[in-house]
């Protein structure tokens, strides 16, 4: 996997919700954004970063499994200016399995969201979905 030459700014938001242990939250996320630096507070836990390599197992996942439609059409979908973003299934992403959800409600516990600003934003979506990564 080549990592384009594109300012990104990468940000993650899990709400905690008063039944959960706060470490499993963590979990769910490192679990999926390994290199995460996590920032809690009593409800939420965020981390921002401009590391393209945080994505990289959203990218193997979308091209292992043939999801570029489904991830295309989410952040196309949720683009508004410089900016797009996308769920992910929070009890999936626990047990380390990559779960994209359309709406909220598909996460039971509320998902992981995560934010993506560049101002090439379509060379990010562009380089998350396509295969054919010789234009970078």
């Amino acid at each position: 996997m080549r990592f384009p030459n594109i300012s990104c700014k990468i940000e993650i938001f899990s709400s905690i919700n008063p039944s959960e242990d706060p470490k499993k939250v963590e979990t769910a996320i490192l679990n999926i954004f390994p290199n995460a630096k996590i920032k809690s507070d009593d409800f939420s836990m965020t981390s921002t970063s401009k590391d393209l390599h945080l994505l990289e197992k959203i990218y193997d996942v979308i091209h292992s499994n043939k999801s570029q439609k489904i991830y295309r059409r989410q952040l196309e979908k949720n683009l508004e200016n410089d900016s797009t973003w996308f769920y992910l299934n929070k009890q999936a992403a626990f047990i380390g399995t990559t779960a994209l959800c359309e709406e909220v409600e598909e996460s039971p516990l509320g998902p992981i969201k995560v934010i993506l600003t560049s101002s090439n934003i379509d060379g990010i979506i562009d380089w998350l979905i396509l295969e054919n990564q010789s234009i970078y």
